[in-house]
């Protein structure tokens, strides 16, 4: 038993290690790290199961510093611990291409699980990584062989639980009793604007118990008895955990203790130097760390490889009486693709009346999910419109962990953040599903996906004005623009059904970032490969669909539904004596990606009269049509009505884009 004078200079040591590193950089947010110290302490020397010689060992505990902005405490537990953040990281805190930036980042630090900072989304992603715990245990576990079984720890902070996304995701956890979730709340009363009198009085604890987890409450953060006995309780029960710390921020400065001052701006020296005082800890050094404190850590650090090293023992077992399961997870945790992975995926025989976008992806779903036992998915209550289901598999509820159907209830922003949780586990091909209009609800979780490079999928339907009846609410219209904005994410969006198939693959193997597929609920035609090129062509974002006469005097290109529009169009203008080239265009991202050579094979520097049709904003396409160019797009909200009268009014007919090709080679 480590005595308690040896654990209080421990826990003093993460606090000004912490302190020091926001005085020096000037830079940075005291108050959370010197509050919550004893906390983590607890966790990371009692419970913890983490190995930093080998940060990826599968069966790691996950912690989350969901209040990201309290970084400097996580970056000390990590140096302290054993991972690569040294001291010289520690002072390095915020500075150009350091490995301690102001929040903390993946994959950029080993230790850190997930990017976070924007509040609430790493409690969210918790519930994806217990979503993903729990599938793979059900699915590999055997008798006396529990080879997934660890817990998913985070802290949290009063703005975590403000945040909207918390509700979404604790409710979900709730309802599907993830109880390998255990969140430590930071519970210190203080927001930035003071008090959380002024806006935060509502029952913490009876909310969660409402959602259906476990809630204990500790009276003083800094007991670690205390706390370790409420972790101990939380891991034998069934269903998530909160456990409520009733904390000081800033704990041990002298004047700005318990108040909004410690929580976002450095202490000051003179601060900083009463804090050390009141707390009996040498002014000199800075960022010092007493030798037997070091040891202590070190004793963590090997324990934590012992733990490790048992498990193997466990798993070689195991690999012995289950050889194909072992070689199944070890597959699918490496990220590794089956041989033929893509063997049964549809080929989409040519058909004038078409098939919608979204039910050739729901095919191809299918025919992924037969090759790929990781894909596991579902869409926010919109299952039937978004053609998410892998049949034959059961739906993931409590008590069936093996199904790959997730149901996530109208809870779009928790579950974008769950499948970034899931895709940062490991051992799953996560995806989720919705109306395009709606990645609004989604945008954080998304733009995080693309910052961390996770390999989420994103299943967007209902992608125009094509939606029809449903009107304005329901018809994104800036919504491409928007998140083709987002760096690192590829956004396609297929021109009939073969490009859907072209899609997906590129979303399988993309494993640099995520990937958004926009599909649309109306028929699209599935164009005659034979006559036109192959939809192959989708791989590199823009190909020649065909050149219709020899040296074409002006480009159509198009996206999506539009595609089959200039194509029709494109025929007429060619019966008229007109040489066109048809451009199929699904995915902007990945075009630039493709060399200056390729780019101006497809839209050649010399055939300046170029058309892009595509039913939303212009804003981007610019780029591609030239200064003699042009867009036809919709610049106003949609309206309510069907389809087909709303393409008409719009100017999405033959007739238009001919008119408008000809106003171009009439200039």
């Amino acid at each position: 038993m480590t005595d308690s004078s040896l654990q209080e200079r421990a826990i003093n040591t993460i606090r000004f290690l912490s302190a020091d590193a926001v005085q020096k950089a000037n830079s940075g947010h005291p108050g959370m790290p010197m509050g919550a110290a004893a906390m983590a302490y607890t966790l990371w020397t009692r419970h913890l199961r983490f190995n930093p010689e080998d940060p990826q060992w599968w069966d790691r505990d996950r912690f989350v510093l969901s209040g990201g902005h309290g970084s400097m405490l996580l970056y000390s537990l990590l140096h302290l611990t054993g991972y690569d953040v040294s001291l010289d990281d520690l002072k390095d805190f915020r500075q150009w291409k350091s490995k301690t930036p102001g929040h903390p980042e993946y994959p950029l630090t080993a230790g850190v699980e997930v990017t976070t900072g924007p509040l609430g989304q790493g409690l969210a992603n918790c519930v994806g990584m217990a979503i993903a715990e729990a599938h793979l245990a059900a699915v590999f576990n055997r008798n006396h062989h529990q080879i997934i079984n660890h817990h998913i720890y985070a802290i949290v902070t009063d703005g975590d639980l403000m945040e909207g996304i918390s509700s979404e995701a604790a409710s979900l956890a709730g309802h599907l009793r993830l109880g390998k979730i255990i969140l430590l709340y930071d519970d210190n009363l203080i927001s930035i604007d003071g008090s959380t009198d002024l806006t935060f009085t509502e029952d913490r604890g009876a909310r969660f118990e409402a959602f259906g987890w476990h809630v204990q409450r500790v009276d003083n953060g800094n007991d670690i008895d205390a706390i370790d006995r409420a972790i101990s309780k939380a891991k034998e029960d069934p269903r998530p955990s909160l456990i409520m710390c009733r904390t000081h921020i800033g704990f041990g400065l002298p004047n700005k203790q318990d108040s909004s001052k410690a929580h976002g701006e450095p202490p000051g020296e003179e601060e900083l130097e009463g804090a050390k005082k009141k707390l009996g800890w040498p002014l000199e050094p800075k960022f010092f760390v007493p030798d037997d404190v070091l040891e202590h850590f070190n004793e963590i650090k090997h324990n934590g490889m012992n733990i490790q090293s048992d498990w193997q023992k466990q798993f070689d077992t195991y690999s012995k009486e289950f050889p194909e399961l072992a070689r199944e997870l070890d597959r699918r945790m490496r990220s590794e693709l089956p041989i033929d992975w893509d063997k049964d995926l549809p080929i989409f025989q040519a058909d004038s009346k078409g098939i919608p976008t979204r039910s050739a992806s729901g095919k191809v779903i299918n025919a992924l999910a037969g090759r790929l036992p990781e894909m596991i998915g579902g869409s926010a209550d919109l299952t039937p419109s978004n053609k998410t289901w892998i049949d034959g598999s059961p739906r993931f509820q409590s008590n069936s962990y093996n199904g790959r159907n997730l149901n996530y209830g109208v809870r779009e922003h928790a579950m974008a953040a769950a499948v970034n949780g899931m895709a940062a586990h490991g051992g799953v091909i996560p995806y989720a599903s919705t109306f395009l209009m709606f990645s609004d609800y989604m945008r954080p979780a998304i733009r995080l996906s693309a910052l961390s490079g996770h390999h989420s999928i994103w299943v967007f339907t209902h992608d125009s004005i094509g939606v029809g009846e449903d009107g304005p609410t329901h018809q994104p219209i800036e919504h491409l623009a928007a998140l083709r904005s987002i760096p690192n994410l590829i956004v396609i969006r297929p021109g009939d059904a073969n490009e859907v198939t072209e899609a997906w693959k590129i979303a399988i193997v993309n494993r640099e970032g995520p990937t958004l597929l926009a599909l649309t609920r109306q028929n699209v035609p599935v164009l005659d490969r034979n006559k036109y090129a192959l939809a192959s062509g989708a791989k590199k974002g823009a190909y020649v669909l065909a050149d219709l006469g020899e040296n074409p005097e002006i480009i159509l290109m198009a996206s999506g539904s539009e595609l089959s529009l200039i194509v029709d169009a494109g025929e007429r203008l060619f019966s008229e004596g007109i040489n066109v080239r048809l451009v199929s265009f699904p995915s902007w991202e990945l075009f630039k990606a493709q060399s200056q050579e390729y780019r101006d094979s497809v839209l050649p520097p010399d055939i300046r009269l170029r058309l892009s049709v595509e039913a939303g904003v212009a804003q981007g396409w610019e780029r591609w049509v030239g200064e003699r160019g042009t867009s036809l797009s919709i610049e106003s909200f949609g309206s309510s009505a069907p389809a087909s009268v709303l393409f008409d009014k719009y100017g999405f007919s033959v007739e238009n884009v001919i008119q408008k090709a000809r106003t171009l080679l009439n200039k």
